[in-house]
């Protein structure tokens, strides 16, 4: 059997926490992946984006990505995409039309962009379009941080128009279900609630025990590697924050640097990301940590591969995860894996992630001494830590890559079974 992915305003194997990189990115690669474990091969379109970029890349057997040329290579924000979706199905249809009849059975479109091409092509190719939203205008417009752009009407539209023409929907929580039906006036019965996964092997706690940090000697401390200058040898009571992300307001890193400054002088806070939506992102939250008096106390870091990221994760004391809206929210399920506390905002898929007063905190809106109160809760008792990394490290065999190829897959069947097209 075999399924056509198609991301087309990412490329699953760029690096996430920065530009458009994100979750959705280790979503798409892990779940192709996953689904050749339950049978299935599994194509995934995408933009090129370089000129030094394969056309075909295997990252994985039986998994194989195509990139397509739409527009110029670089300089194109997300926001004008749509102006090349065009362009983007010619490609993804010449392609096709390369290939025996019947070549593809389903095909899974990831984010509105890349529905719009999926209904066109899983038309022309007579089989079943499965969608996964990821993020939707309506929710984040709902809750969006001061200073942030609405999303424009077009893509509302957009994403109405692949709501209604999809076959399947695939909601990564409860609560983006409800929101589907809420919002967009999806069909519920064409509604599957699946959770995305994590890998189990790379996000997993360190040491012995239900421990909070890896003294294993190939990530003893990434801290201390990353920042020299700055090493808890000399302050034995330093406590890290760390912060996964792109740096954008949408996942509210500067409510972070607020209520570090309400925050005692030993706890640093480690941003993990890169600049997302403005150029000047990062700059803005040095700003902000200056302005605030604890710029000596935040320490910036490009994003790291998964393997580093576990590392930073079973290190920390706390990851914080202080987002306006996430559909899930993956670096909150990845830290919890690794027996790390999580502090997240009470929105979206974060809530059914994190078991608030048993793997972490929960917090209502970004109010820095709401904020720094429930961090402060945490890292000022030794006890409360490790309960929350005991609840955490037990919590963490809810999410499995496999679990979640193995749902998407009995969809993917039911859909052939029923002659969706």
């Amino acid at each position: 059997m075999r399924a056509a992915m198609i991301s087309v305003h990412t490329n699953p194997l760029e690096q996430p926490g920065t530009g458009d990189a994100g979750g959705m990115n280790v979503y798409v690669r892990e779940l192709a992946t996953a689904l050749t474990h339950v049978g299935w091969e599994v194509d995934i379109y995408t933009r090129t984006t370089s000129s030094e970029q394969p056309s075909v890349t295997q990252p994985a057997p039986g998994v194989k990505v195509i990139s397509v040329e739409s527009g110029p290579f670089e300089g194109l924000r997300k926001e004008e995409l749509p102006g090349q979706l065009c362009g983007f199905i010619a490609e993804v249809l010449r392609h096709g039309a390369a290939l025996p009849r019947g070549y593809y059975d389903v095909l899974h479109t990831h984010y509105w962009l890349s529905g719009q091409v999926g209904w066109l092509a899983a038309e022309r190719w007579g089989i079943p379009l499965i969608h996964t939203m990821h993020t939707m205008a309506r929710v984040k417009n709902a809750s969006l941080a001061p200073g942030d752009a609405p999303e424009p009407l077009g893509r509302i539209l957009g994403e109405e128009q692949v709501v209604a023409e999809a076959n399947a929907l695939i909601a990564s929580t409860g609560d983006e279900a409800r929101a589907l039906i809420r919002d967009y006036h999806a069909d519920p019965g064409r509604i599957h609630t699946i959770p995305p996964g994590v890998d189990l092997d790379v996000f997993r706690p360190g040491g012995s025990g239900f421990i909070y940090r890896d003294d294993g000697a190939a990530d003893a401390d990434p801290f201390a590697d990353a920042f020299p200058r700055v090493s808890a040898a000399s302050d034995p009571s330093m406590h890290l924050v760390v912060f996964a992300g792109r740096v954008q307001l949408l996942k509210g890193p500067d409510t972070l640097i607020r209520a570090l400054a309400h925050l005692p002088s030993n706890i640093h806070v480690v941003v993990l990301g890169g600049a997302s939506g403005r150029p000047t992102a990062v700059r803005e939250l040095h700003a902000l940590a200056h302005l605030q008096g604890v710029a000596d106390r935040v320490h910036i870091h490009p994003p790291v591969p998964a393997a580093q990221l576990a590392a930073w994760f079973r290190r920390a004391d706390v990851v914080a995860v202080p987002s306006h809206s996430e559909s899930f929210g993956l670096v909150a399920a990845e830290a919890q894996a690794c027996g790390t506390p999580v502090v997240a905002t009470a929105v979206g898929g974060l809530a059914s992630i994190v078991v608030d007063g048993v793997t972490g905190r929960l917090v209502a809106g970004h109010d820095e001494n709401a904020w720094a109160d429930a961090l402060n809760s945490i890292l000022s008792d030794a006890t409360t830590r490790e309960r929350y990394a005991q609840g955490a490290a037990e919590a963490r065999m809810r999410f499995g890559w496999d679990a979640t190829a193995a749902a998407t897959a009995e969809v993917y069947r039911e859909l052939l079974a029923a002659g969706a097209a």
